[in-house]
Parts: structure tokens; C-alpha cells; sequence
């Protein structure tokens, strides 16, 4: 085994919630960044990821564990540590060359050494000719070109790559994803390892020599897949489709309700996160699998292909379907319950009226909703009453977005109604004719 440069040993971290009780993020983080190779790490949104790679960049500190540069301990950054972000972080004011500069500047570098250095790598990474300019002149792809440019400027040993192409267009990822690994494979960049997390599971395949799957709450490592394919690698090759259809079976198999669900029946706690699944998106599934040539079981690769959502998307759009009771997993296919079946062929009365008996069957927030409008006489209710709960168990951004689908959902259910311009949840019309 090649030469070990960043380790985690059983790393922990936490934040506090609205009681003051510490909730865990990660837990029990136990991995080996070796010399020479690339490992891409895929998991649900929230399960941790982001939060592993900035222990590791050193942007902040685990709570349980250690963290190891090199053999030593590291404390703060590392100059042989550097992360490309998915939001690209660029200073608006500083043209192209003074945000690649900026780093080296900070170390003190003299201004024409720094000037020099940060023309080469804006050279290698393809922006020759747009020194001078300012961000917002520049496409989305050539912005993330300057945000890896400013990283690959400090020479790093180790470069961590948080959904560096997630918000850029398909082909544009794709292209920058290339030139990427054909800097790593001619040696262009002294980089000697890469860690890139990622949605993506093709992206994952295409570049990972291994590819970790990441659970969620609290998230640590749940299973590995070694890639021994030579590059570069071809997206359409079998040998490429068959990874890509193993790393889907290993991500929904056997994750509970604290990953991907994978049983037919799933128990939710009142403070649980939801699946953040649009509900156009979740019958539309059903519609497709109920048709030919699925005929109620699709492999997942063919559904995600069929479907053209990004392998975030599905697997929120499955968790939905899952832990309403319309579908459920088994060996990295999806199958349509009974009940999904009867949804898929009822008209959208009928079809209101199963989604909302299921979600207060399943959700207990969405029951716990219902309950609190039928006991106040008003039938009106604040939102914020449920974000303080929520905030008990989930954090400020995951509480906000479990309402918000509890809502989304609730009122398509027609379980009850909510005014966004008063943030208040209210009975539903045909609920307040019945009391009359």
C-alpha cells in the first residue's frame, strides 16, 4: 500500500441544538488518503460529507478523534492541504490573476514570484487571456476553473474538491472533470491525492480509484468500492455501467431509515429529516413504472437515465416513495408496491386522498401537524411553533427544509392549508365546513 498522507482515527463532530444537546454529524470516521490515487466519496445530502472534508482541509475541528497530516496531528490548515468549493468563493472585486494570487500573497510571496506562478496554472488550467478580468464577466465553468486555479497555485500534496462540478451544465463538469485528471495522469500538477465529493455517481466511477459510500445520521463510512479500471475510462463501456449499477446497490442496500430506506415498512421519529422529494417528481416515477417496459421494476442506472434527474435528486424522490409505502428497494431495483400501483391509476381526487392518508400514517411530523390544528379552536397555527421542535433534533438549514416539505406535501394531501405571506398553517376549507 502506497504511503498514507491525511488519516482520520474514529473522528466525531457535533453541533448544538435548540435544548443545548449535542447531535452528531460524523461519527466513528475511520479513513486513509494514500499517495497516488483519487477516492470520490457519495452520500445523501446532510450525512456529513462536507463537514469530513473541512477537518480535513483543517477549516474546522473535530470534536472526537484524530486527524493526521503526514503522521503528525494537524492542527488549523496545512499549506499541503487545499479545497476547491462548489460555490466557487471568488472575490468579485479581484480580477482572475489577483484571485489566484491570493493565497500566495498571503504567504508573503513577493509580488512578481506570485505573478509568475499564478500565470503558469492559469495558463494550465485554460484561461490565458482573462487575467485582467473580474468574475462576473466569466461563465460559471470558467469561474470554477479560476476557484481550482487558486487551489492548484499553492502546489498541494492533497486537493479536496466539495461538488466542484455540481453547479456547472453537464458537458461543461464533464470537460473540466477531463482536464482535471489529465493534469493528475501527465503529472503537470504536483498533487499527489485527491478527494472529490460528489452526487454524482458516473462522475464518481470516472474518476475514483475508490469510491466510498457515506451513511447518514450521524454520517461515517459505510461501505468501499475499489475501482481497478485503467484510464481514461469510458462513460458508455460495460465494464463502467456495471460500476455504476454496483455503487447504486451499495447505496441502497440495507441503510435503514438513516440512509436510503430499503424496507418495505419504515418508522420515522418525530424530528427525523425528510426526504427532500418534489411531489411532480414522485408521481412521475410512479406513472413510468407502472408503464412498459417496466412494468412495475426498473434497475435504478436505467430509471436515473430514463429520467434525467441527478442521482441526488432519485434517491430523494426514492426515499419519498419508499417511506410512503408506494415502492420499495431490493438489489439496486426499484419496485412498485400494490398500493403504488392503485396510485398510479387513480385520478387525482382519489390520488389526494391516499397521499394524505399515508402521510399521517408515515409522517409523523405531518400528523403531529394535523393534531395540533384539530386542538386549537382558531385552526391556525405558526410555522415557527414546529420549526422550535424540529430544531430540538435537526439543525437551523434542516429544520427549515423539513417543514418546508411537511408543508409541500401536507397541502397537496389536503390535510391543511398555509399562508406564506403570514407563515401560518391553517385547517383546510373542507376541515372548517365540517366543524360548522
Amino acid at each position: 500500500m502506497s504511503t498514507p498522507i491525511v488519516e482520520l482515527k474514529s473522528v466525531g463532530k457535533h453541533f448544538r441544538g435548540a435544548d443545548g444537546s449535542a447531535r452528531a454529524v460524523l461519527e466513528g470516521v475511520d479513513f486513509t488518503l494514500h499517495e497516488g490515487e483519487i477516492v470520490a466519496l457519495l452520500g445523501q445530502s446532510g450525512s456529513g460529507k462536507s463537514t469530513m472534508l473541512r477537518i480535513m482541509a483543517g477549516l474546522i475541528q473535530a470534536d472526537e478523534g484524530q486527524v493526521l497530516y503526514r503522521g503528525m496531528p494537524l492542527y488549523g490548515t496545512a499549506r499541503g492541504i487545499r479545497m476547491v468549493f462548489q460555490s466557487f468563493a471568488l472575490f468579485p472585486w479581484l480580477t482572475v490573476q489577483k484571485n489566484v494570487e491570493l493565497g500566495l500573497e498571503a504567504q508573503g510571496m513577493p509580488a512578481e514570484e506570485r505573478a509568475e506562478r499564478a500565470e503558469k496554472v492559469i495558463d494550465l488550467i485554460g484561461l490565458s487571456g482573462f487575467e485582467g478580468a473580474l468574475p462576473r464577466e466569466l461563465s460559471g465553468g470558467m469561474r470554477q476553473r479560476v476557484g481550482i486555479a487558486r487551489a492548484l497555485v499553492m502546489e498541494p500534496e492533497v486537493l479536496l474538491m466539495d461538488e466542484a462540478f455540481s453547479a456547472l451544465d453537464v458537458l461543461t463538469g464533464e470537460r473540466l472533470r477531463e482536464e482535471i485528471l489529465e493534469l493528475w495522469q501527465s503529472g503537470q500538477i504536483p498533487t499527489k491525492a485527491i478527494l472529490v465529493v460528489s452526487h454524482n455517481i458516473e462522475e464518481a466511477v470516472m474518476m475514483a480509484d475508490r469510491v466510498l459510500i457515506f451513511a447518514s445520521d450521524p454520517g461515517r463510512v459505510r461501505a468501499e468500492l475499489p475501482i481497478s479500471l485503467p484510464q481514461p475510462r469510458k462513460a458508455e463501456g460495460p465494464e463502467v455501467r456495471q460500476l455504476i449499477d454496483k455503487v447504486y446497490e451499495l447505496m441502497t442496500a440495507g441503510a435503514g431509515r438513516r440512509g436510503l430506506i430499503s424496507e418495505k415498512e419504515v418508522k420515522l421519529q418525530l424530528g427525523d429529516r425528510l426526504p427532500q422529494a418534489d411531489i411532480a417528481h414522485m408521481e412521475g416515477i410512479v406513472e413510468l413504472l407502472s408503464e412498459e417496459p417496466f412494468s412495475g421494476r426498473a434497475d435504478l442506472p436505467q430509471l436515473a437515465e430514463e429520467t434525467e434527474l441527478t442521482d441526488a435528486e432519485l434517491l430523494e424522490v426514492l426515499n419519498g416513495l419508499i417511506l410512503l409505502g408506494f415502492a420499495y428497494l431490493t438489489n439496486g431495483d426499484i419496485l412498485l408496491t400494490d398500493l403504488g400501483g392503485r396510485y398510479a391509476a387513480a385520478n387525482n381526487t382519489e390520488r389526494q386522498e391516499i397521499f394524505g392518508k399515508q402521510l399521517l400514517e408515515h409522517v409523523p411530523l405531518i400528523a403531529y401537524i394535523c393534531h395540533g390544528l384539530e386542538q386549537d379552536k382558531s385552526g391556525d397555527l405558526p410555522e415557527d411553533l414546529f420549526l422550535k421542535l424540529l430544531r430540538f433534533t435537526l439543525s437551523e438549514e434542516e429544520a427549515e427544509r423539513a417543514l418546508r416539505v411537511a408543508i409541500e406535501w401536507g397541502r397537496y394531501g389536503d390535510l391543511f392549508e398555509y399562508n406564506f405571506n403570514t407563515g401560518v398553517i391553517q385547517s383546510s376549507e373542507e376541515d372548517e365546513e365540517d366543524e360548522i
